[in-house]
């Protein structure tokens, strides 16, 4: 009789990502060479958004293909990380920019002709229809009086919020929380002057 001898060997392949294990659950400032895809990641984070469509869907704009539409709307948002990390701070969690937030600190704003054109924020003249630069017109100017109206006094002593916004795929993942967190440790605890 025979002896059959049969060993069979099962190879498995461990995979390593290059992604920093700690960008999964760790904020970490972000830096001008990551605009576009933070402002890619807010654009999705706010793609149905009424007030985001407020600026790019309007009455004049009809004959506008959906895919200039969405050209335009991811624009905005990385317009705005740019003007963020020039003034503010840009924060964001996740592998893959899955929660960003945009944060103005005391005495800063994104109303000045240099961060304008440093941001890109200047192209919007050119990229929204006439009814969309009203538009974005009328709510920066009301965004600003609520905020002075609403702070009073301490206005130049906040921080304000612009943006907080996490993909849709990534909701319910505590993100939005951390990014938060995040802010509120650092404004509570300003860095000295030397």
């Amino acid at each position: 009789m025979e002896s059959v001898s049969s060993s069979s060997v099962t190879l498995v392949e461990l995979k390593r990502s290059l992604v920093p294990p700690r960008w999964e659950d760790s904020v970490r400032v972000l830096g001008l060479s990551e605009c576009k895809a933070a402002g890619l990641s807010l654009a999705h984070a706010f793609a149905d958004d009424d007030l985001a469509q407020y600026l790019v869907d309007t009455d004049d704009t009809t004959d506008v293909s959906a895919e200039d539409k969405w050209k335009i709307h991811v624009d905005i948002f990385t317009y705005m990380v740019a003007a963020t990390c020039y003034n503010g701070i840009a924060t964001t969690i996740g592998p893959d920019y899955e929660g960003v937030a945009l944060w103005l600190p005391p005495r800063k704003n994104l109303d000045g002709w240099w961060t304008s054109f440093r941001s890109g924020l200047w192209r919007l003249k050119f990229q929204l229809s006439p009814e969309g630069n009203k538009r974005y017109d009328d709510l920066v100017s009301v965004l600003h009086d609520t905020k002075i109206s609403v702070l009073g006094d301490r206005d130049d002593e906040a921080w304000y919020l612009l943006y907080l916004g996490t993909k849709p795929g990534a909701r319910g993942k505590g993100y939005a929380k951390k990014l938060l967190d995040d802010m509120m440790q650092r404004a509570s605890h300003p860095p000295r002057p030397p």
